[in-house]
């Protein structure tokens, strides 16, 4: 009977986020974290109290970034229950001054997965991380790039009521219209499944990870939203636009762009070493000190000091 209530729950609350025309993607994890909440709440009753405890249950397991993730999930199910006033304020997160070079895709690794998967003869994933390393595009956006919009030279986005154009480079659209021709495809999404469907998150990320041993990458690095930081990274080193580069991610804030760009330590390292301030290699010494070469005593009286 509880198994019951809650697929009942999980249905409607579906429903809600449809309707709040919320992506595949975030109704899939919302779901999830749905059920993750309700586990945790067993035949408690919600409460204020409660969220608290749930909130701090998650921050002694993960990352605060996550937890303001999961959070979201359970805010937007209280809210769909009209019980907002139990809503939780999500953990403070100081923005991150560097990126973590550990998790961040080198230019080097981009080209060793690329030639990996070209020795491999997986072509549809040659070009679809070439795509999205050359226009920042999301994996979620991917069904845009139709033989169409190739053919235009751009994908019109639209998206949680959202709309942007993305821009093909001509050497991209080249090469996409070749790999389209080569295989058949006359129309619509080209990156597509056998049966004709666009490829979605799972199938992509899982072809990703194959490739990482034979091309000496590791696995914590390679997911569809790094590439899509590389070409920040890229864009912003030729263009230092944070605005524009904005526009072209599709971000609504420019802090979300900052976080894309952050220097790493190394170069942060690099930039200090360069200054020319701060750090006096010579100590003056006590009998010639910058004091005593600092005074002069005037003679025309003995107890007098100008300072110069």
């Amino acid at each position: 009977e509880v198994s019951m209530d809650m697929a009942c729950v999980t249905e409607q609350f579906l429903g809600f986020l449809k309707e709040e025309e919320k992506s595949d993607a975030t109704i899939s994890k919302y779901v999830y974290e749905l059920q993750m909440f309700l586990q945790f709440l067993g035949k408690k009753e919600i409460g204020k109290e409660l969220l608290i405890q749930y909130r701090s249950h998650l921050s002694s397991l993960y990352r605060p970034q996550t937890v303001n993730g999961k959070l979201s999930a359970v805010n937007a199910y209280l809210r769909f229950m009209g019980l907002g006033e139990y809503r939780v304020k999500f953990l403070k997160v100081q923005r991150r001054a560097y990126i973590d070079e550990k998790r961040e895709l080198t230019e080097k690794e981009y080209e060793r997965l690329m030639d990996t998967a070209g020795r491999q003869g997986n072509y549809q994933l040659y070009y679809l991380m070439m795509t999205i390393c050359s226009t920042g595009i999301r994996v979620s956006e991917l069904r845009y790039v139709t033989v169409e919009s190739v053919m235009e030279g751009k994908a019109e986005i639209s998206m949680k009521g959202k709309y942007r154009i993305v821009i093909f480079p001509k050497n991209l659209a080249a090469e996409l219209k070749a790999f389209a021709r080569k295989n058949g495809i006359r129309s619509g999404s080209i990156f597509c499944t056998r049966t004709g469907r666009p490829l979605d998150r799972s199938n992509i990320c899982h072809a990703m990870k194959k490739l990482c041993m034979k091309a000496g990458v590791m696995r914590d690095k390679v997911f569809p939203h790094n590439f899509r930081h590389l070409f920040a990274r890229s864009f912003y080193a030729v263009e230092k636009n944070m605005a524009h580069l904005a526009d072209i991610l599709g971000h609504s804030s420019i802090e979300t762009t900052r976080i894309y760009v952050a220097a790493s330590v190394k170069e942060h390292e690099r930039v200090l070493n360069r200054l020319k301030i701060g750090v006096i290699k010579k100590i003056p010494q006590n009998n010639h000190s910058v004091v005593q070469r600092s005074l002069m005593i005037n003679h025309r009286s003995k107890n007098s000091i100008q300072y110069i």
